[in-house]
């Protein structure tokens, strides 16, 4: 047999084996029953990253809602009431008897404004000056003068309960004589404590409200000082004798920096008083020069132009030189 004949035929063999591999081996390595697994999988794998992102999107709007319930509830709890205005500044009042001095302290304002003017437009200035402004800034400065006298007493009171615990007293011996012998309004704020007790309240509760009556950082902190000596224990005493020497400090800080800031309020009020001092001696000496400020349309621009921007410096510098210890 001819070399060359046998040569063809075993390479003819080697390509039809070549072929039939090529077509055969997905389906004996299983290679296709592989692919057609992963086709039928693929689908349902979509539709699972789906579900997952639509799950992930409605867990995310779920806590954004949480979230928000969550503020709201704080915003109403920490909201400040006319009532609780009232007791932080120590007025015996309620929403009637308020309204009812705004009503007359409005209309006494207004009246005044409109002798003095016999403007009509500053009738009705008058009327909201005194109807809102007026009403609200005493019972703001109230507010802030008894919150004043009570951080300057209540480090002679946590004074007193070291010296009492010190000495063998109970807490609520304690208590009871800053109750009774304590200057006001520190006085007034420890007998509610007391007497939240004898209704029954806890004494870390009744404590606790105190912040309420008194929003400012001593009260806040005697309450938490009180809360955890109850659930850890430890030297009530020395950790309220800490505290006491904190809010001296403060205290001392607090003076401090008023001294220092002194000479800037003093600037700021020389400053803010020089305009309409200077506008009083020049009506008072030349008042043709000045009367075309409210007299002329141009004047009344700029003298509104002009107490705008005065407003604006003031409260500037207020910022500037207001410091919270």
């Amino acid at each position: 047999m001819d070399l060359s004949f046998i040569a063809v035929v075993a390479l003819a063999t080697l390509a039809a084996g070549g072929v039939v591999y090529a077509l055969f081996y997905p389906m004996l390595s299983g290679q296709a029953r592989a692919e057609k697994r992963r086709k039928e999988f693929a689908a349902p794998v979509a539709a699972r990253m789906v579900d997952r992102e639509a799950l992930a999107r409605q867990k995310r709007g779920q806590i954004a809602q949480s979230l928000k319930e969550i503020e709201a509830r704080e915003n109403a709890r920490n909201k400040v009431t006319l009532e609780i205005q009232f007791l932080q500044a120590g007025l015996n009042w309620d929403r009637r008897k308020f309204y009812i001095v705004s009503a007359i302290t409005g209309l006494v304002t207004g009246i005044l404004f409109f002798v003095a003017t016999g403007n009509l437009i500053l009738l009705a200035v008058g009327l909201f000056i005194g109807g809102f402004g007026l009403p609200r800034w005493f019972l703001s400065r109230a507010r802030t003068k008894r919150l004043k006298k009570f951080g300057n007493e209540f480090p002679n009171a946590l004074d007193v309960i070291v010296r009492g615990i010190r000495s063998g007293l109970p807490l609520n011996d304690c208590l009871r004589i800053i109750a009774s012998e304590a200057a006001e309004p520190v006085r007034t704020e420890f007998r509610l404590i007391i007497e939240s007790q004898g209704l029954g309240l806890p004494l870390t509760e009744a404590a606790s409200k105190l912040y309420e009556r008194m929003p400012c950082a001593e009260a806040n902190f005697f309450g938490i000082v009180l809360a955890i000596q109850q659930k850890t224990g430890g030297n009530l005493s020395e950790t309220l004798g800490n505290l006491s020497k904190v809010i001296r400090e403060r205290r001392k800080m607090r003076d401090k920096i008023q001294a220092v800031s002194m000479e800037a309020k003093a600037s700021a009020a020389i400053i803010g008083a020089l305009p309409p001092v200077v506008a009083i001696l020049v009506y008072l000496t030349s008042p043709k020069y000045i009367e075309l400020l409210w007299i002329t349309q141009t004047g009344k621009v700029a003298l509104v132009a002009c107490a705008v921007w005065m407003l604006i410096g003031i409260m500037v510098m207020r910022k500037m030189i207001n410091f919270n210890i």
